[in-house]
């Protein structure tokens, strides 16, 4: 009986905090979100953004009771409930230079060489995996006839930025090397990612066009990547600054957390006081508002530098520089050498502009580019594509789009 009555209490005590993460959820996204009209799915999001409270929210409680850092767990969510085996593709895990990879090549075989697709997973280098992004690479993998290769890079915070960038470096260079043991032609190589896997692509192509023993890359695939971490108050992030699920302020609270600098410095970069005035000058030419399409130019706001800041620490934050995490910073002789890309930006995200301004600077340096523009999405729409659970009409719009390009290669 003790023991019964015992389960019953335990029981009732998880009911309990389950009934009021749900109750704070429901508050937090009424209190602090915004879902514009014309956003695919309206009530489905604020559902999935609910969820997603709650989660962060159980997360929350259990650091405060020492039980856990809060990574595995939301990794562990993320990764979800792996999908039946596939009939149409040979999946196998394997490790190019110590980076765990996953292989999906479709069944049968192709003429002159697969063409091969390297997949960098988003979640701000501190969540996603391989496990997590089985659903997307399997479908492009199958809708585009191409040999995919998901990459599980290693994630902060116990690893460090920019071990992310160099886990996806160092599989690209070993794939490229070795494409054909695999079947596949070097010739028709395509790195890609979304979000800050996106970023990694990005960066990735930059780094190879000064390998000149490696094939070139066929072409770089970007969805919807931020591209750098000077202005947090474009257009596109104080349009979009609380629509779900990534608002303006997760993107400084993420990145901070991601390159472990102090969170008490949050507000000060969120409004562009953790880089000189000089520094701003100088890329303005490339980050100014009137680099993107007219018709995205509006909602700009001017922020005063508040009196009460302390005197900001610029040298902490010179990493905002560099191209692993800025590749938007790239000089044009780098840029100048980039294979055809294809871009998707999704209209209620934060980082729609990043996009838009790399689109111009590749364009303005005779770079190919094809833009697909998923105005009704948000930012991670690709990442429920197929989800049993979760199911967004724009996601597999973004894989129609995708997979279109892939084959026009």
């Amino acid at each position: 009986m003790d023991f019964l009555w015992a389960l019953s209490l335990l029981g009732s005590i998880l009911l309990t905090v389950l009934f009021l993460l749900a109750a704070w959820a429901v508050y937090y996204h009424i209190s602090r979100t915004d879902i514009p009209p014309g956003i695919s799915q309206p009530f489905q999001l604020r559902f999935l953004h609910c969820m997603v409270v709650m989660c962060f929210g159980l997360v929350y409680i259990l650091k405060k009771l020492h039980l856990c850092t809060g990574y595995g767990i939301l990794r562990l969510i993320m990764a979800g409930i792996p999908p039946r085996k596939d009939p149409q593709l040979s999946i196998d895990n394997l490790s190019f230079d110590g980076i765990p990879v996953r292989m999906y090549q479709p069944k049968g075989s192709r003429d002159g060489g697969w063409r091969g697709i390297l997949y960098f997973h988003g979640g701000i280098g501190l969540y996603g995996s391989i496990d997590a992004y089985e659903r997307v690479c399997r479908a492009i993998a199958k809708e585009s006839k191409s040999f995919v290769v998901s990459v599980g890079y290693r994630l902060a915070p116990e690893h460090p930025y920019p071990t992310q960038f160099r886990d996806c470096l160092t599989a690209a260079k070993y794939f490229m090397k070795n494409a054909p043991k695999y079947g596949v032609n070097p010739d028709r190589i395509i790195i890609s990612g979304d979000s800050s896997g996106g970023t990694i692509a990005a960066s990735v192509c930059q780094h190879l066009v000064n390998e000149p023993d490696l094939p070139k890359v066929r072409a770089q695939i970007l969805i919807y990547p931020y591209l750098q971490v000077i202005d947090f108050n474009l257009p596109s992030y104080q349009r979009n600054s609380r629509v779900p699920l990534f608002y303006q302020s997760h993107v400084v609270q993420f990145g901070l957390q991601y390159l472990q600098k102090d969170m008490a410095l949050m507000k000060q970069v969120l409004e562009g006081y953790h880089v000189t005035e000089d520094i701003k000058l100088q890329y303005r030419k490339w980050l100014g508002e009137e680099n993107l399409p007219k018709e995205f130019q509006r909602g700009k706001k001017t922020c005063p530098q508040p009196s009460s800041y302390p005197t900001p620490s610029y040298e902490e934050f010179q990493i905002v520089l560099d191209t692993t995490i800025s590749p938007l910073l790239a000089e044009d002789a780098v840029i100048q050498q980039l294979p055809e890309t294809y871009i998707l930006t999704c209209g209620f995200d934060v980082f729609m502009d990043d996009a838009l301004l790399y689109k111009k600077r590749l364009e303005d340096n005779g770079v190919a580019v094809t833009w697909y523009h998923l105005s009704d999405g948000f930012h991670g729409v690709l990442y429920f594509l197929n989800d049993w659970l979760f199911s967004f009409s724009g996601s597999q719009k973004a894989l129609n789009s995708i997979v279109d390009f892939i084959g026009s290669l």
